[in-house]
């Protein structure tokens, strides 16, 4: 266990750096900022978690996090993931919503790796899984028109 600020500084970097690639600058600037955070902790004892918890920063940029063979938490930092559903809801509890609310991550844009996409998209079209779901579909159109009543106008009779 890290006895010092320094030590638990270098400690937390060297997580984040086990995940992420970091060049020798960046990773000095990253020591210095967490360092900082962990001293203001210090000194003002624990923060209030209602300010930490209105916006939280990106560990990386847009681009950097959805890779076309990867995608990384723009949360944590963690990367190698094909999609990232998963680890949202079981690592930090939230929603994909939220979390594209959150860095403010266009709708259109995929948590999954693009070429993971692709492959499932290829996979589906070789089973012919288009075709079986069209089926499905119109069987079900099928019996939702036979479960319907039929009305019939009752007509009067002239004379």
């Amino acid at each position: 266990m890290p006895n010092t600020l320094v030590e638990l500084a270098a400690s937390i970097v060297s997580s984040h750096a086990s995940v992420t690639v970091m060049s020798t600058e960046e990773l000095l600037q990253e020591i210095q900022k967490v360092y900082a955070a962990l001293q203001q902790l210090d000194t003002a004892g624990a923060a209030a978690p209602e300010a930490t918890e209105e916006k939280k920063t990106p560990v990386m940029t847009l681009r950097k996090a959805f890779q076309a063979d990867q995608v990384c938490c723009m949360i944590c930092g963690k990367g190698g993931m094909k999609t990232l559903a998963r680890h949202l809801n079981q690592v930090h509890g939230i929603t994909p919503r939220e979390y594209r609310r959150q860095f403010n991550i266009p709708a259109g844009q995929s948590l999954t790796a693009k070429n993971f996409s692709e492959k499932r998209r290829l996979t589906a079209l070789e089973r012919g899984l288009a075709d079986n779901l069209a089926k499905a579909r119109a069987v079900r159109a099928e019996k939702l028109q036979a479960k319907k009543p039929v009305t019939i106008k009752a007509t009067k009779k002239k004379g």
